[in-house]
This record gives C-alpha cells, structure tokens and sequence, in this order.
C-alpha cells in the first residue's frame, strides 16, 4: 500500500537499462521501442530527509510499514544505483546513519541485509561488526547452523547474506571497474579467489595492511583494479 515505492522504482530501471543494453539479439525493434517508452515513463527515486540530510525514502506516500525491511536501501542492494564510486554515496550513506526505519530494523539476525548494505557504502567498521556477528559460531553442534530468525534452524538465508557481505567487503565491481577491499579492515589477513564479470577471476592476498600477492585472469582487466578507497596500495 505505497505510491511510487524506491525498491519497485529501482528494480525497475535496472531491469530495464540492463535489458537495452544487452546483445541485440535479444530485442527485435518493436519490443526495443516498447521498452524504451517504459524505462522513459518509470518515475525518479522519492527522496527525504533526516537530521537536514537528503536520504532515500521507501516511497513517496505510504500507509503503514508492514514488516521489518528497510526497503529504502534496495537501491544500494540488489539494486546497485547507489554504492562505492558511484554518484550519490552521500545519500545513500545519510540513508544508512538516519533513516528512523532504518535504524530501527538495523540486525544481523536472519535475512537482514544491513551487512551488505554497509559493505556496499564502504562503511568498513559497520560492515566489519555486522559480518563479524552474522558469521560468529551458531553455538549449536554444528557452528553453521544459524537460527531461528525469522523462519527456522538452519537459516540458510542467514547464512547466505553473511556470506555475501564478506564478499563485498572484499571486491565490487562497477561497470567496468573493480574496486578491492573496499570495506575490508587491514587488520584482517586475508587469501581470496573470486570471479569478476567478463569471464574474470581475481586473487590477491593482503597480509599485515599490505597487498603482498595479485592474479587477475585476463591480465588486461589488471587495468580496471582500484584500491584506494580504503587506502590500501596496490602490491608492486
């Protein structure tokens, strides 16, 4: 029971944009022309504020909050409109650390996303203790088998958004750019192999702060590597 709702809005307009770019094989010219028109007629992200910020808002009008999703944060995640070297992380950010909702559901416990959302913002602490809490021992035989939640034991959910929030504090992608350790604490030693769009792989090692291994298959997607935005150089 919303009007113009920012997690309808995005899916949206990446669902769309995605398609349009896509090969043209597949979208003859009437069903490009068709959804040309949609993405021109999908309305702006609403907006609020908070605190004299600018932030997301769930929507532009909306009767009552039904669960305990901060939905206003879907852009950032799955969506990606909003996230580390794009336009408008200030507001995403001022969403995250004011938004009364999305204070108010912030948790690790079960599906919740908060992790990942703090990972996408290059909120390096956040996402540290958020992760750190997902990922801790169950306390149950076996370590991994977290729950209840909001559903069940084991809480694959739980699990799954621990998983990737980890994975996004160490490597985003952007385009064509690739962002490592972008929420990543240097205190944290690290191996990693993971798979970058374009049929790439990267594996790097960081040890005591320092980028001390890096293999990017292709080497020329070696290029598009950044790593300063949490301020650790590259290795060589």
């Amino acid at each position: 029971m919303s009007y113009n709702a920012s997690s309808t809005i995005a899916a949206l307009k990446v669902v769309t944009t995605t398609l349009l770019n896509s090969s043209a094989a597949n979208l003859n010219a009437t069903e490009r022309t068709y959804f040309e028109g949609l993405l021109s007629r999908i309305p702006p992200l609403p907006f609020s504020t908070f605190n004299e910020k600018p932030t997301i808002a769930p929507a532009t009008v909306w009767s009552r909050v039904n669960n305990v999703e901060s939905s206003q944060l879907y852009p950032v995640y799955p969506w990606g409109l909003y996230g580390v070297g794009q336009a408008g992380l200030d507001t995403a950010r001022n969403t995250y650390w004011n938004d009364s909702f999305a204070l108010k559901f912030r948790s690790h416990i079960g599906w919740k996303q908060d992790n990942i959302f703090a990972a996408r913002l290059g909120l390096t602490e956040e996402a540290q203790r958020l992760t750190s809490l997902k990922l801790k021992n169950s306390e149950r035989r076996f370590p991994a088998f977290w729950g209840p939640g909001f559903d069940w034991v084991p809480d694959h959910n739980w699990g799954g958004s621990g998983m990737i929030g980890l994975q996004e504090m160490l490597m985003q992608t952007v385009d064509d750019r690739i962002y490592l350790f972008p929420a990543w604490p240097k205190n944290w030693d690290v191996h990693f192999k993971l798979h970058a769009p374009k049929q790439t792989t990267v594996e790097a090692t960081l040890r005591n702060g320092k980028v001390i291994s890096l293999e990017v298959v292709p080497a020329e997607r070696k290029k598009t590597l950044l790593f300063s935005l949490n301020k650790i150089p590259p290795p060589y």
